[in-house]
C-alpha cells in the first residue's frame, strides 16, 4: 500500500509498521539534536528510498530550542515542538515517510510527554493529525504494575489523537541522555532481560486501549561497551511473541517490537531480531561519532583556517574553509554514510511506502 510522503500517524503508521514486520525489515530510529542531524536523516532516507524514524530525547529537544533558554522544561517542550514543525514542513519534499517520536522518558519526564500531547491535541484540532506519531515511556525501573498503569493512562490520552505509545519492559543497559542504567563489569545482568510473562501482561492491558510497541530488553545496551559484559539474546523476543500468540490465538508476531541500543550491535543478532517482529532499531552513539569524526577530519585537513582568518605569512583568506556550512556539511555527510550502513543492515533500502 502506497502512502503519502511526509509525517505518518494513525492508520498510516500502523500500515508502515505492519509492512516492516511482514517484509522482515526495520526502520532506523535516529536521535537528532538540531536541523543538521534532522536534515541528514531525511537526506539519507531519500537517498536510500527508505522510510525513517526521527526521534528526540529530552536533552536533544532542549538543545534544539537553544542552550540560552533559562527555563529548561520550557526548552524541552518548545524544542520538541519546533523540531516536529520543521519535519512536518520538509518531510514530504524529501519523498519519504517519516515517523516522529520522542525517546526515553522516565518518571520525572512524564510531565514533558504530557505537555507534548497537549500540543498534539491542538495540532490535531487544526490539521486532523497529531504533532508526533508516538512517544516513549521508560518506567522500566519501577514495578511492572506501576509501569503499566502509567502507560495505560498515557495511551488513553494518545489513542484518540491517532498516536502510538512505546513502552519499555526490562532495563536497557547504559545511559541515554540521563535516562538508563549503567553497566558495571561483573555485575548481575539478569534485569537486562525482559520476561515474556511481563510482555503478556502488557499486551493484555494495553492492546484494548490503542496501538503500542514494546522495547523489550534482551541484553542490549546504549552506547558502546567492552564485549562480554552482556550478551544479546534475541530468542527472548521470539519467546515473548510465542507466548502472546499462543495465549490469544493471534497471527505470528503479534507484538510490535523495538530494538534499543543498536549502535555497535552484532549484525547477525540484528538480522535475527528482525525475524521476531522488530520494526524499529534505535541508533545514536554511532551517528554521533560519525558526525564528530567527519568534522574532526575536516578541521585537521584545514587546520590553519581554524587558527587564522587570513594567513599571516602569505595573506591567504580562509573564509571559504571556516564557513560553518563547510564543516557542518562534512559532519552531515559522515552522519549520512553511517545511516547508509544502518539502513542496509535493517533491510529497509528501496522499501519506502511513499508514492
Amino acid at each position: 500500500m502506497a502512502l503519502k510522503p511526509g509525517v505518518v500517524s494513525g492508520e498510516d503508521y500502523i500500515t508502515l509498521v505492519n509492512a516492516c514486520k511482514e517484509g522482515g525489515y526495520a526502520l532506523a530510529a535516529v536521535n537528532c539534536v538540531g536541523t543538521d542531524s534532522v536534515n541528514a536523516v531525511m537526506e539519507a532516507a531519500a537517498k536510500n528510498k527508505s522510510d525513517i524514524i526521527i526521534q528526540l530525547s529530552n536533552g536533544g529537544a532542549q538543545f534544539y530550542a537553544g542552550q540560552g533558554m533559562s527555563d529548561g522544561f520550557q526548552a524541552k517542550v518548545l524544542g520538541a515542538v519546533s523540531a516536529a514543525q520543521h519535519v512536518h514542513l520538509l518531510a514530504e519534499h524529501y519523498g519519504i515517510c517519516v515517523v516522529l517520536h520522542t525517546d526515553h522518558a522516565n518518571r520525572k519526564l512524564v510531565p514533558w510527554v504530557d505537555a507534548l500531547i497537549d500540543h498534539s491535541e491542538s495540532h490535531y484540532k487544526a490539521t486532523g493529525r497529531p504533532l508526533y506519531t508516538s512517544h516513549m515511556l521508560d518506567l522500566s525501573e519501577e514495578s511492572i504494575d506501576d509501569n503499566l498503569s502509567e502507560c495505560a493512562r498515557m495511551l488513553k490520552r494518545m489513542a484518540p489523537l491517532d498516536m502510538s505509545l512505546e513502552i519499555e519492559l526490562g532495563i536497557t543497559g547504559g545511559e541515554e541522555d540521563g535516562v538508563g542504567h549503567e553497566i558495571e563489569e561483573g555485575a548481575d545482568s539478569s534485569h537486562l532481560y525482559t520476561q515474556p510473562e511481563d510482555v503478556l501482561q502488557a499486551y493484555d492491558l494495553l492492546s484494548p486501549l490503542g496501538h503500542f510497541s514494546v522495547a523489550a530488553s534482551f541484553g542490549n545496551v546504549h552506547g558502546v561497551y567492552k564485549p562480554g559484559n552482556v550478551k544479546l539474546r534475541p530468542e527472548i523476543l521470539r519467546n515473548s511473541q510465542a507466548l502472546v500468540q499462543e495465549t490469544h490465538a493471534t497471527a505470528a508476531n503479534p507484538l510490535n517490537l523495538v530494538f534499543h541500543g543498536g549502535s555497535g550491535s552484532e549484525k547477525a543478532k540484528i538480522a535475527e531480531a528482525l525475524t521476531y517482529g522488530v520494526f524499529k532499531m534505535n541508533i545514536d552513539t554511532d551517528t554521533q561519532f560519525a558526525f564528530a569524526e567527519s568534522v574532526g577530519k575536516y578541521v585537521m585537513d584545514n587546520a590553519r583556517a581554524f587558527k587564522y582568518q587570513i594567513d599571516p605569512e602569505d595573506g591567504t583568506p580562509y573564509k571559504k574553509q571556516y564557513d560553518p556550512r563547510k564543516w557542518l556539511r562534512a559532519g552531515e555527510e559522515g552522519f549520512i554514510a553511517r545511516l547508509d550502513e544502518a539502513i542496509a543492515d535493517l533491510g529497509s533500502a528501496g522499501k519506502s511506502l511513499a508514492q
